[in-house]
């Protein structure tokens, strides 16, 4: 016993504890975080990351940097999460073909899929393993769930209309950016916008938006899909600027034309017709 007390006032015995505990941390940290397996190929965690690696080097590297700290040509990755690997790829804005204000999804399934569900998931692996982030979410999270939708319909008109419009179909921002229109999006890509904010688009996290919120929000985006237009002709819900200018237009025009017309049929121009069609007559 008096040895062991000694032991315990020894000046590194502090440090020892220390060092014991940290490691227990991590490992308890890994057992319980850290993906065991991909159910889709049988890959272990370590192989998914190495193949992610593989194709991060060959496809991201020359943008993002071989570390993934960024350059001039793209961001930094670390700390993003697999969520952010998964909407830009799986939407097909990354790869991106070219630099601009803002880089557009692809709307071509074929330049889309240049990459196999498998191979962005292995991607995503290695990014989350770089500085965690928010992960990929499961299709519990984002699955439809009638009890939610008008929920989702007054989180999404208080938070998200202002750019999206408030049927989803999008709208301009400022130099040259714009809020895409969310009528196509699965459901999936909108869960994971709202987790990574991509581009100009705030990131919503769990203190902003409960994951049941985000789950509102897509189940109400998805059912608005399909609701009819309760106030007439929905003029392909183009928003109220195309909608405007049709008015203003079309509508104007139309209205100048009839004006015409009644103006021509009136009483009076009637009567005029005659009287000139008459007097033509007796100079003959």
């Amino acid at each position: 016993m008096k040895s062991l007390s000694m032991r315990r006032r020894h000046p590194l015995a502090a440090f020892v504890v220390l060092a014991l505990a940290l490691a227990f941390a991590g490992m308890l940290f890994a057992a319980l975080v850290s993906p065991a397996a991909s159910a889709d190929s049988g890959e272990t965690a370590a192989q998914q990351i190495a193949d992610g690696k593989g194709l991060y080097t060959s496809s991201c590297s020359s943008c993002h940097a071989p570390n993934a700290a960024g350059s001039d040509l793209g961001p930094s990755l670390i700390g993003v999460g697999g969520a952010a690997v998964d909407f830009q790829v799986s939407t097909g804005r990354m790869p991106a073909k070219q630099p601009g204000a803002q880089i557009q999804a692809k709307q071509n399934q074929a330049q889309q899929n240049i990459f196999t569900q498998q191979q962005i998931d292995d991607m995503a692996a290695y990014i989350q393993s770089l500085g965690g982030g928010p992960n990929v979410p499961a299709a519990s999270d984002y699955a439809q769930n009638d009890s939610l939708i008008a929920l989702g319909g007054v989180l999404f008109r208080n938070t998200c209309s202002q750019c999206h419009s408030v049927n989803g179909i999008g709208g301009a921002l400022t130099d040259g950016k714009y809020a895409p229109a969310l009528t196509g999006t699965s459901p999936k890509a909108i869960y994971e916008a709202m987790l990574t904010g991509p581009q100009n688009m705030p990131v919503f996290g769990d203190s902003n938006l409960s994951p049941k919120d985000k789950q509102a929000i897509v189940s109400y985006l998805v059912e608005a899909r399909a609701a009819p237009n309760y106030g007439g002709a929905g003029l392909g819900r183009l928003g109220p600027v195309s909608e405007g200018l049709f008015i203003w237009t079309i509508g104007l025009i139309l209205l100048l034309l009839f004006a015409v017309w009644i103006a021509a049929h009136t009483t009076k121009a009637s009567a005029e017709r005659v009287a000139k069609a008459a007097a033509e007559k007796a100079g003959k």
